[in-house]
């Protein structure tokens, strides 16, 4: 039975692609690296801010990762740029499934510190039972963070769904044996959730939980979809 949700962040619940590409071309202004394309960056969100800096920029050494991190963060936690916002859906989705006693969850690739500000502005905090971050744990595509959603919930793989905008949120779950689907809204296409291993991809959070009542996994047993 289908008992816990674990939610991506950005991309997923939130819309801050566009914050996040902002903060790391200009950390690379800050430190004379060059600029990358908005294409470029958006396509390591959802890693560990020092796994994304290192896919993002191969040339540079460990000092220069450390100093690109440090700018990144100056940037992103300012209240220099326009906060991002909530997908539509995403506050009434979460307060829906509480009320069915869905076990709600975070597993994101942001550090504690920018979650929880996120947290704490939206107000959204209080849905979740439990948050884990890639700075307290390893990154995705790693499933450590998954895993200890799963032994702090006390709930087996197969009772958890994980809903992701990435391949590295698709991965992370097939690596910890857990099923997913995949949000279309986000940074990588449908064709590439999919192939990542996705279940569906849902255009917008508003079709989690018709999916979810179709798909027969609203409390039952995601097995039969495998």
């Amino acid at each position: 039975m289908t008992e816990l949700i674990v939610f991506d962040w950005d991309g997923t619940l939130m819309d801050s692609e566009g914050r996040i590409v902002a903060c790391l071309q200009q950390a690379a202004r800050d430190i004379g690296h060059e600029v990358p394309s908005p294409e470029r960056a958006r396509e390591v969100i959802g890693l560990g801010l020092n796994q994304a800096l290192a896919r993002l920029f191969p040339q540079a050494d460990e000092t220069e990762i450390e100093e690109l991190a440090d700018a990144y963060r100056r940037h992103f936690l300012s209240d220099g740029l326009v906060h991002s916002e909530l997908f539509a859906g995403a506050r009434e989705l979460l307060h829906n499934l509480a009320r069915a006693d869905y076990l709600l969850a975070v597993a994101t690739g942001k550090s504690r510190r920018g979650l929880e500000k996120e947290l704490e502005r939206t107000g959204l905090g209080e849905f979740f039972v439990v948050t884990r971050c890639a700075d307290e744990t390893f990154s995705k595509p790693h499933p450590q963070m998954l895993l200890d959603i799963l032994d702090h919930t006390g709930q087996p793989p197969e009772s958890a769904l994980v809903v992701g905008d990435t391949e590295f949120d698709m991965q992370m779950a097939a690596n910890a044996g857990v099923p997913a689907v995949g949000v279309a809204h986000g940074v990588h296409p449908p064709e590439r959730l999919r192939q990542a291993g996705a279940l569906a991809v849902l255009d917008g959070l508003g079709e989690l939980e018709p999916w979810l009542r179709s798909s027969g996994v609203d409390r039952a047993s995601v097995r039969q979809l495998f």
